[in-house]
């Protein structure tokens, strides 16, 4: 739009966009007072243009001076709520001319901005990645304007073709040994993750439309029939399968498996999943599975040095000096981060029981209770043990050893674990949960522990059994 209406409104002004209602030039547009209509064209998806209008109109000036009294305490005619988002807050003009340029470079997810892995991968699996940015805002503080910049991550749909997508969900490993149609639950397991995503379809050649998925048919493309209308007008029924063969000469390779419903549900409009790819630079709004969010944890996690020297290295990257749109309205950003004075506090001191009383200092926020007892035990005279472990995995003299331990490791702690369980047996994955819970509760009065033993990486902790334990 700029650069179509250059001679006659822009000029040589570089305008900032909120992304909403609010455009900021440094200097008066040639707009009269009414505003001025301008037609737009944007390419849209299928190489169809999509025709706007947009109005652009004076609403006020931004003062820099009321800012400026304002931060060095000055009173000033008006009173200026710095924290109100509209179109005259001077912190909401500044924070908008610092993030025009990035919003054009980077995938924008509320105040951060996302690139897609290069150089990297970082896979959590489902058909999610983990996607790496930085967070920005400005802030008024210390009589001056603060740029606040952190390392961001979140979790992204990988861009790759929607039968890939399917295997990452379904943990297939080779489609090609998979010859029959989806069961029921694995079609309800893909449905929930692909509806409401964006794909890109393949077979129209340079031309991808995008459509978003709605939903999953149960029948597959083979079967899956929709009503056509032929040149003569009549209408007839068409396989999903049959109409590929016939309109793009493309037999499908896998005519077994289910369609995509796009657009809306009652157009029938339904595709193969081999001529679908998740379009990128979608965000995965949707709950990470505990496995996912233990290998985001790992792949975001680092010291603080190395925090600093990511920021760092982030603002260097941004390069605010050779912003020209920080440039245009004559801003200017240091690229070291503001010094602060702090303070560590003294860690407290920690009170040991059992007959010595020993007092203990944590050093780096640790401490060693090896021969110590805490300072107030508590006597577990009730307990249970449920093992979510097979036999092969936890054998039954291997679960004798360890109460014997834990019995043992309790009195030295100063509190005792009494006797021996009384309810200790092995359950049957995670539906089990629930009624095993349900039991112990209506069975034992006065139940102190339950201890749960899982078989490593497991959904039941995550899924049912925070469930349970909350109800």
């Amino acid at each position: 739009m700029v650069q179509h209406f250059k001679v006659t409104i822009f000029g040589d002004c570089l305008p900032v966009y909120d992304g909403k209602r609010s455009l900021y030039t440094a200097s008066p547009l040639p707009v009269a007072t009414g505003g001025v209509d301008l037609d737009v064209t944007l390419p849209g998806d299928g190489g169809k243009d999509r025709p706007f209008k947009v109005t652009i109109r004076f609403v006020s000036l931004v003062s820099w001076h009321m800012l400026h009294e304002v931060l060095n305490g000055r009173a000033v005619a008006e009173p200026v709520d710095l924290e109100k988002p509209i179109s005259t807050n001077p912190v909401h003009a500044v924070d908008v001319v610092l993030r025009h340029l990035p919003s054009m470079k980077y995938t924008p997810v509320g105040r951060s901005f996302f690139s897609s892995p290069e150089g990297y991968d970082h896979p959590l699996g489902g058909g999610r990645e983990v996607w790496f940015g930085f967070h920005q805002s400005v802030r008024p503080a210390m009589w001056k304007m603060m740029l606040n910049i952190d390392v961001s991550a979140t979790a992204f749909y990988k861009a790759q073709p929607v039968i890939q997508f399917m295997c990452e969900v379904l943990d297939i490993h080779n489609i090609d040994e998979q010859p029959r149609p989806l069961t029921d639950s694995h079609r309800v397991k893909f449905t929930k993750e692909i509806k409401g995503l964006k794909v890109e379809v393949t077979h129209c050649g340079t031309m991808r439309r995008k459509y978003r998925v709605c939903n999953v048919t149960r029948r597959p493309a083979s079967l899956q029939t929709f009503p056509l209308q032929l040149e003569s007008g009549q209408t007839v029924e068409r396989t999903v399968a049959q109409y590929f063969r016939e309109k793009y000469s493309l037999q499908l390779k896998y005519p077994h498996l289910p369609c995509l419903q796009v657009g809306q549900e009652q157009k029938h409009t339904y595709l193969p999943l081999e001529v679908c790819n998740i379009v990128p630079g979608q965000r995965c709004i949707k709950k990470l599975t505990d496995n996912q969010t233990s290998t985001m944890i790992k792949a975001t996690a680092r010291s603080a040095p190395d925090r600093q020297e990511e920021i760092s290295r982030l603002v260097r990257s941004a390069n605010y000096e050779a912003d020209p749109f920080v440039q245009e309205f004559q801003f200017r950003v240091r690229d070291e981060m503001a010094q602060v004075t702090g303070r560590v506090l003294p860690a407290p001191m920690l009170q040991y029981g059992g007959r010595n009383r020993t007092v203990a200092t944590p050093s780096h926020g640790v401490w060693d209770m090896r021969g110590k007892q805490f300072h107030t035990g508590v006597e577990i005279k009730m307990w249970a043990i449920a093992c979510f472990a097979t036999q092969r995995q936890c054998r039954e003299e291997i679960l004798k050893s360890f109460t014997d331990q834990l019995r043992k490791i309790s009195k030295d702690a100063g509190m005792p674990i009494q006797g021996q369980p009384c309810f200790c047996k092995y359950a049957q994955g995670a539906d089990s949960v629930e009624p095993m819970f349900r039991h112990l509760k209506n069975t034992y009065a006065g139940l102190q522990l339950i201890i749960v033993i899982l078989p490593g990486k497991t959904p039941v902790y995550g899924t049912k059994m925070n469930t349970s334990i909350k109800q």
